[in-house]
């Protein structure tokens, strides 16, 4: 970033969310993570992981330049997401937006390329995170740079997990 800013809490344009439905039955529940019919081209996913967060843990904030995040918060945990708009062409650069998702909340995620994020594991189990990411980790064969900014360990960094 090339000067200072001051976060102010609100929406951030071009991020989005929907409550993800669960449908149950006699044997459990069943949820859409994604359907190809309800993305634009540029958000469908190119791989697909889980990560499981400790309780207390927090994964970021970071920033992709180029890569679109497809985040699903589905439990057994909740999580405290933080989104920071970074991208300084947005019109909501300098926005910052908090909310809570999991297993009290399932919720999909899309996060654009230059808005900060992260998520805390604010339960007291483990958590299951799904990402579909709209470009491969390191490239084809994992041979390119990781699409990655880091801002975890920088002392003066704006992005602060409350």
């Amino acid at each position: 970033m090339s000067k200072p800013v001051t976060y102010q809490k609100g929406r951030i344009h071009d991020v989005m969310t929907r409550p993800l439905t669960k449908f149950l039955d006699e044997r459990g529940w069943l949820s859409e993570l994604f359907r190809s019919d309800e993305l634009a081209p540029e958000h469908l996913p190119t791989m697909a992981y889980i990560s499981m967060t400790q309780p207390g843990v927090a994964r970021g904030p970071h920033e992709h330049v180029d890569q679109t995040d497809y985040f699903c918060f589905i439990g057994p945990a909740n999580f405290k997401v933080y989104l920071w708009d970074a991208r300084e062409d947005s019109p909501t650069f300098g926005v910052k937006q908090f909310f809570f998702a999991g297993v009290d909340a399932p919720t999909m995620l899309i996060v654009p390329p230059g808005v900060v994020h992260a998520y805390k594991n604010v339960s007291h189990e483990n958590g299951i995170v799904f990402n579909g990411p709209n470009r491969l980790y390191a490239g084809s064969g994992k041979h390119e740079k990781v699409d990655e900014i880091r801002h975890e360990d920088e002392a003066d960094s704006p992005f602060r997990l409350e």
